[in-house]
């Protein structure tokens, strides 16, 4: 069955571009859509779906938003009218079987655009942006989809020795993802999110072998924004039957400051639903900043520890009262929580920073926290503590084990 390609974009200003794109889709054996959204003037190129029909499917006709596109409250009315029009009409080819991937180019509106349309479609549809805006933060395209963007490097406006090249790529990237068979996102096992950062990974890969070996898909998220907003954003949607949260930090960054940040719903979606956790203080001891001078000058005086963790990326201690504030954070969220849950502690450290004699390493600030949040949680949520550090394999285990048991499976757990 030939593939087919949905192409979307501002034919009215990048008409030549994308008839570019499809020309080289066309002769890769894809069948290309060429869809309108572009309200300026008439397209530089002849689209499958003009402006006006995905202006209809908003409900409303192009010539009101051609009217008052060119001031600022215009564009705005207009972009969020062909957007939701676009998400209809993309609906409306998937079910008829004519989008199996999608490819836009764009600027900053466009991108907005554009990528809100991607982010509509379902996980493992392939999605490719070549946006001028892809060298800055990408969160807000991205969002918490598995879109791909390309940096245009040049503006979409011509085809040159640069942009060629550029587009050509991007096309070829999409047929690519096209030719090789989909992966169905299904299936008999249950899904169980895990949250990871580096310095928790050794006790998440041992516990995602176990959830392996019983028979579970154990799907890690990366804890610094995103990844807690797509574990929160699956567990809502049903994908995901229960939850593993080693790596609680992104509440740190979000009380106290920090970029990784995840988002109000970040420790509730699994508790609204009623469904399983197991909770771990992972890394809760570390507030992320960028690059070393991104920090805070007052948090990078000398006054408390400090790791430069590559050059994007620096990892600050917090002191006893501000994990005091996240205790109490924590407790609120759990407390709220309809389903099952286990909070595991590991006493002798919350990652391989302040395990042993590593550079966060405060065991009365740890332990501290963790009579806090014991004391604040409400009656029926079990605290184990473990005379461990996070990453030891018999901690691990525990962890599994524990989530094994709440699962409803039959696992005799052994604390270590």
């Amino acid at each position: 069955m030939t593939a087919s390609a949905v192409l979307i974009g501002t034919l009215d200003t990048k008409g030549r571009e994308y008839a570019y794109v499809r020309d080289i889709l066309t002769a890769s054996g894809v069948d290309v859509v060429l869809v309108d959204v572009g309200v300026l003037r008439e397209p530089g190129t002849a689209p499958d779906i003009p402006a006006t029909e995905v202006a209809a499917a908003a409900g409303i006709a192009l010539a009101a938003l051609r009217g008052g596109s060119e001031d600022a409250d215009g564009r705005a009315a207009a972009l969020d009218a062909m957007r939701r029009g676009a998400i209809e009409i993309v609906r409306r080819l998937r079910e008829a079987g004519r989008c199996d991937g999608v490819l836009g180019l764009g600027g900053s509106g466009g991108s907005a655009l554009l990528s809100a349309v991607m982010r509509s479609l379902p996980f493992g549809v392939p999605k490719v942006l070549v946006s001028t805006m892809a060298s800055g933060d990408v969160s807000s395209y991205v969002g918490v989809s598995d879109l791909c963007l390309i940096h245009s490097v040049t503006d979409i406006a011509g085809l040159n020795r640069i942009s060629r090249p550029i587009l050509r790529n991007a096309a070829g990237a999409l047929a690519g993802m096209l030719a090789t068979p989909p992966e169905r996102m299904t299936g008999d096992r249950p899904a169980v999110g895990v949250t990871m950062l580096g310095v928790t990974t050794p006790c998440a890969l041992r516990v995602v072998d176990r959830l392996d070996e019983a028979g579970m898909d154990a799907v890690v998220f990366h804890t610094v924004g995103s990844g807690g907003r797509a574990l929160e954003s699956l567990l809502a949607s049903g994908v995901l039957t229960g939850v593993i949260d080693l790596t609680v930090k992104e509440i740190t960054d979000d009380l106290l400051g920090g970029v990784f940040v995840a988002g109000p719903e970040r420790m509730r979606t699994a508790g609204r639903r009623g469904l399983p956790q197991v909770v771990v203080p992972g890394a809760v001891e570390v507030i992320n900043f960028g690059a070393f001078d991104t920090v805070p000058e007052e948090l990078r005086d000398g006054s408390r520890p400090l790791i430069r963790h590559n050059e994007q990326v620096t990892a600050v201690r917090a002191t006893r009262e501000e994990l005091l504030r996240v205790a109490d954070e924590i407790a609120d969220r759990l407390n709220q929580a309809t389903g099952r849950i286990e909070v595991l502690i590991p006493r002798a450290g919350f990652d391989s920073y302040a395990a042993h004699d590593g550079p966060f390493a405060d065991a009365a600030s740890d332990i501290a926290f963790g009579e806090r949040l014991a004391g604040r949680l409400r009656a029926g949520i079990p605290v184990v503590w473990a005379d461990t550090d996070v990453n030891d394999p018999g901690f691990a285990d525990l962890v599994a084990d524990r989530y094994l048991a709440l699962a409803g499976e039959d696992v005799s757990p052994a604390i270590p």
